[in-house]
């Protein structure tokens, strides 16, 4: 299920996100459908109580949002399904996180542990950050108001992804104070998340070698 998960994420991020963009909607939709499903199913085999009960609240809140749309108001649907996506991802690092750093031997379901937590923080912040764009809509220069077209989750991904990286081309630069700070915890958290990676799974296989 973890290399299943891995293989969506991949997908939805690189190749759903950018046809969505181009005027394919639905391939966004079937993608996050299939990531929200496996990662569910990833939480629930973890046995992992806190973790499901939060993974449940996400998938309600992200699902509720789409048919009470219409009766509430936009911004109380958009924060709903944001934060939906989050808590979801959230309880998904939080599961793979506890298996990626466990003590023991390192295996290549480790390696994609960590890739799927890399990949599902850059979505967490995206979430963030859409939800800080549709709340104040210059928040971000050289980005046009949103309107709810696909295009704009892509123009978010995008945008994690270079903060967490610390690449920073400049083309879209962050003006609301939340998105400023939020832009610089991420870039904090993307190089420190890599070391502390390395670090330990490195310290754990010369451990286990020891043995």
């Amino acid at each position: 299920m973890l290399t299943a998960l891995l293989v969506l994420e991949l997908c939805a991020i690189f190749l759903a996100a950018p046809l969505a963009a181009k005027g394919l909607p639905i391939a966004r939709a079937v993608a996050d459908t299939l990531v929200l499903a496996v990662l569910a199913i990833v939480v629930m085999l973890s046995q992992k109580w806190a973790a499901i009960i939060v993974i449940l609240l996400g998938l309600a809140a992200t699902m509720g949002s789409f048919p009470l749309g219409g009766d509430w108001s936009p911004v109380s649907a958009t924060m709903l399904r944001r934060a939906g996506e989050i808590l979801a991802f959230s309880a998904l690092i939080w599961v793979v996180a506890h298996a990626v750093y466990a003590p023991g031997r390192i295996t290549f379901h480790r390696l994609q542990g960590a890739i799927v937590i890399y990949l599902s923080l850059a979505t967490i912040f995206a979430s963030a950050y859409s939800l800080i764009w549709e709340l104040s809509p210059d928040a971000f220069a050289n980005l046009v108001a949103p309107v709810g077209g696909p295009e704009e989750v892509a123009t978010m991904l995008y945008f994690s992804l270079t903060t967490l990286t610390t690449t920073g081309y400049g083309d879209i630069v962050p003006l609301d104070p939340f998105a400023r700070s939020l832009a610089n915890l991420e870039s904090v958290i993307g190089p420190f998340y890599l070391a502390i990676t390395v670090a330990r799974l490195v310290t754990m296989e010369l451990a286990d070698r020891r043995r």
